[in-house]
């Protein structure tokens, strides 16, 4: 007889178990669909796939890791897959890249992108990327169009929302109406822009430098500008200028002198800087302490290695996210050849074909912000859509721009421009509203000034930005060049089309030589250096020109046997042009160099894991400036007993550091930010260790004086005091009553957001795409830069953003890892399975032979005509 599962039950309880089955059932089809929809847009990585318009198959062979290595016979093929295998695994990511770019991020989120696109529409991004494919040489204009088939490829076979993404299922319940339209050259050229712009050069400390003006005299803003430290740490080329690529001890430099701005220009930048924070950041910049932030690389030649050929070691330090803004790939030609020359593996941007950062067969490269003066602001005065120039009045270049926004009408922007660049007043933060400060600095008399209204016969001030990235170049052309270039006078000439943004580039070849080259477009100026905003009616403070490449510096074996590069000054002050006066202050780059001569010392030689042991070391280089005087003053502090004995290394389990790096929070924030406006807090990179390690010598100084202390004043020793007494107070609270127990990885925590949903401020919907957190050592210039705030606290919010190791002796023996994962899609096994390795240091092989490429491999993929 058959008996019905809860017959035996009490009736109240049979019904309640029918209910529970009825929501298990719902819950399993829930999950059920969820799974599906998930795992829908995952990519094949196995047996054939058709791909039209291939002229021959293609193999894509994908390690444990979902790496892929492209094998083809042509160049049109190589590209066309890598668009293809890009789309598989990124393609939202492109999208929101492409959307970002274009000022169409409203299409996608509605008016709360708005401003946003505005700004970015403003600048014209997108206008300058679709003028430079015409630029782009014959070959490079081809691998674009090719790649961009690939692309378009994919999207034509995954149509419905769930097949392309995740995120495309949940824009789906805001926006069902969005569909991509297809991928073009300008797609990918227009990144280039975004680059340039999250790697601006110093605009960001010229802001600076004018907010903290307005409140503050001259000679006390200087004291938090110093100069570089040459006499302690090296720049990169130690030999005095460049002539014609040769050095010129004997030049010296002549340097433009600018007055302070006022508080009106002040404030007038002051809303600019709010703006550039929220702008977005594709490579994860955005709303983060960007001084004294950059990236690692360094080379060391063949003689000095244990192999007898180069290593060459690369961190570029970005803002994290998931994915991580690296794509790692190799394209080969089945038969190297001059019709098809690529022979590469290293790091891609999704969204752009060939590889940026890594190495071919023969020749390895790597890159940090050289960070150069490549934007100015100007003042100009207008008359409605006209600006005076040089005493004439001309019209401006106007254009409106339709903005689509998601459920709502579209909005109508008028941009104006003057021969500087576009008129930022008006989306650049409430620029307006300070005008008359930018007035009174140049002269004018503030009544001229009337919000955009110009009075019957006067004239209003506007801000217009000049920028080297919005006039069309060349460096796209400089990518695919580096790709196949064979020896270093190739990899310079590749270089000499690298415009924007300006890169230190380091190199290393197979027959043991090394070299180093610093290219971009950066300006000659007739007057000044551009360090407060310009005159620009009066024509004496123009861009003449840009220095000519071979002017730049460079160098080439040279007698150290290695070259150190982390955004220090690129060369010495003998150097007869005008750079920037902004480097970061070599805190990153002398601890590289000193690491490296220790080891070489006595005839040592450096090995790979030599290489990999710097890239992981944390030390802090002010703490031994700054802890005997902390010593001092925090004699009968308890808890500076943690600091007796520290080595200064900043490990996630170390207690010292954790309390070192809230003593420094405190310090910063106790002896600046009574004195400092809003947007130039002291935000606690290597600037700020070379001005307190100034101020820790004169004990008086006014800037440890606490000015909202009216009845007394204070020196260092009392802030130092209360620095580590206030730190130890926070900790407590944070960490416990132990000291011995305290761990600097409890503060200094990695969360991975993705970036489009990771702060929708929905529980769910960031629990599906962000992942974390990680504890991590190391800390803000370290060589292990893992950046923090001391304004925001100690998480996390700049790090290396990949980590790769080339030998040049064994090209399958080089080390790499990304940041997360090779896959766009949430909850693929890709998604973020490098980040634990990451986060400890680790590495995987970065295989170049076939043969090494297949004995990895995981997945073989066949792509067919």
């Amino acid at each position: 007889m058959r008996i019905a599962p809860f017959a035996r039950l009490p009736r109240p309880l049979r019904w309640g178990a029918r209910v529970l089955t009825g929501l298990l059932a719902v819950a399993i089809l829930l999950a059920a669909a969820v799974t599906w929809t998930v795992r829908r847009s995952f990519p094949q990585a196995d047996g054939e796939l058709r791909l039209p318009g291939l002229s021959a198959p293609v193999t894509v062979v994908r390690d444990g890791y979902g790496i892929p290595q492209i094998y083809a016979d042509d160049p049109k093929d190589l590209f066309m897959a890598q668009g293809y295998v890009h789309a598989q695994d990124r393609f939202w990511e492109m999208d929101f890249r492409r959307k970002t770019t274009a000022g169409r991020l409203s299409e996608l989120f509605g008016a709360t992108t708005l401003e946003v696109d505005k700004v970015v529409r403003t600048l014209g991004w997108r206008r300058t990327a679709e003028r430079e494919v015409a630029l782009l040489d014959a070959p490079t204009r081809q691998a674009f169009t090719d790649y961009a088939a690939g692309v378009n490829a994919w999207m034509a076979s995954h149509r419905g929302f769930a097949e392309k993404s995740l995120e495309y299922a949940v824009l789906k319940l805001t926006n069902g109406a969005y569909e991509p339209e297809p991928w073009t050259p300008a797609d990918s050229l227009a990144w280039l822009k975004a680059m340039a712009w999250d790697l601006r050069s110093n605009l960001d400390a010229e802001l600076e430098r004018a907010l903290d003006s307005s409140v503050l005299p001259e000679e006390r803003v200087r004291q938090l500008f110093p100069a570089y430290p040459f006499d302690r740490h090296r720049p990169i080329v130690t030999a005095g200028a460049v002539r014609d690529g040769a050095f010129d001890p004997a030049a010296t430099a002549a340097r433009g002198t600018a007055a302070p701005a006022d508080a009106g220009t002040a404030r007038a930048l002051a809303g600019a800087a709010r703006t550039l924070a929220a702008l977005p950041s594709p490579f994860g910049s955005g709303g983060s302490d960007r001084a004294g932030i950059g990236s690692n690389s360094w080379v060391v030649s063949g003689a000095h290695t244990a192999t007898g050929r180069p290593l060459l070691a690369n961190d570029p330090h970005l803002g994290p996210r998931i994915p991580s803004i690296w794509y790692q790939a190799g394209l080969h030609c089945r038969v190297r050849s001059a019709a098809c020359p690529y022979d590469v593996v290293g790091y891609t941007f999704s969204g752009m074909p060939g590889v940026v950062i890594g190495h071919n067969a023969r020749v390895a490269w790597g890159f940090t912000n050289l960070g150069p003066d490549v934007a100015d602001v100007y003042v100009e005065r207008t008359r409605g859509d006209s600006y005076e120039s040089k005493g004439r009045w001309v019209p401006m270049e106007t254009r409106t721009e339709q903005i689509k926004v998601a459920g709502r009408t579209p909005e109508t922007l008028t941009v104006r421009a003057t021969a500087h660049g576009p008129i930022v007043s008006g989306v650049l933060g409430q620029a307006g509203e300070a005008l008359a400060g930018a007035a009174a600095r140049a002269g004018e008399r503030p009544g001229a000034v009337t919000g955009g209204k110009a009075p019957a016969g006067g004239h209003d001030v506007e801000i217009a930005l000049r920028w080297t990235a919005l006039d069309p170049g060349g460096t796209a052309n400089a990518l695919l060049k580096l790709d196949t270039a064979s020896n270093f006078e190739e990899f310079r000439k590749a270089a000499s089309a690298f415009e924007a943004p300006a890169q230190n580039m380091i190199y290393a070849d197979i027959d043991g030589n090394i070299g180093y080259q610093a290219p971009g477009r950066i300006p000659v100026r007739a007057k000044g250096d551009g360090i407060w905003p310009s005159k620009g009616w009066t024509g004496e403070e123009e861009w003449t020109g840009f220095i000519p490449f071979d002017e730049l510096p460079k160098s080439y074996n040279p007698p150290e046997g290695y070259i150190a590069t982390a955004n220090n000054a690129a060369i010495g002050p003998g150097y007869d042009r005008f750079l920037t006066s902004d480097w970061a202050y070599g805190y990153r780059s002398q601890r590289i160099a000193d690491r490296l001569a220790r080891a070489l010392a006595g005839g040592g030689k450096v090995t790979a894991a030599t290489m990999a042991d710097i890239q992981m070391d944390s030390s802090n280089t002010m703490a031994p400036v700054l802890v005997p005087y902390l010593r001092k003053a925090g004699a009968r502090v308890p808890e500076a007993r943690l600091l007796d004995g520290w080595d200064h290394t900043q490990r996630r389990d170390s207690a010292p550091a954790a309390y070192f790096n809230a003593v420094w929070r405190q310090l910063l924030q106790r002896t600046f930010d009574d004195e400092l406006p809003e947007e130039g807090h002291a935000g606690g990179g290597d600037r700020w260790y070379e001005v307190v390690r100034g101020l820790l010598e004169r004990p008086a100084d006014p800037w440890w004086d606490d000015v909202r202390t009216k009845d007394r004043t204070e020196g260092r020793d009392e802030i130092l005091a209360a620095a580590m007494t206030g730190a130890a107070k926070e900790l407590r609270e944070r960490l416990g009553d132990t000291p011995e127990d305290w761990r600097w990885g409890d503060l200094h925590t990695l969360e991975l957001t993705h970036e489009t949903f990771g702060t929708s401020g929905i529980g769910p919907v960031e629990w599906l795409f962000n992942r974390g957190p990680l504890r991590l050592g190391g800390g803000q210039d370290a060589v292990d830069a893992t950046g923090w705030d001391a304004v925001a606290g100690y998480e996390v919010d700049w790090v290396p953003s990949m980590r790769m190791i080339v030998d040049l002796a064994d090209l399958d023996r080089s080390r790499w890892v990304n940041l997360t994962g090779a896959s766009g899609h949430a909850f693929h096994p890709n998604y973020h399975d490098q980040a634990e390795l990451w986060g400890n240091g680790g590495t995987t092989p970065m295989r170049q032979t076939e043969r090494a490429v297949r004995a990895d491999a995981a997945g073989t993929l066949t792509l067919t005509p």
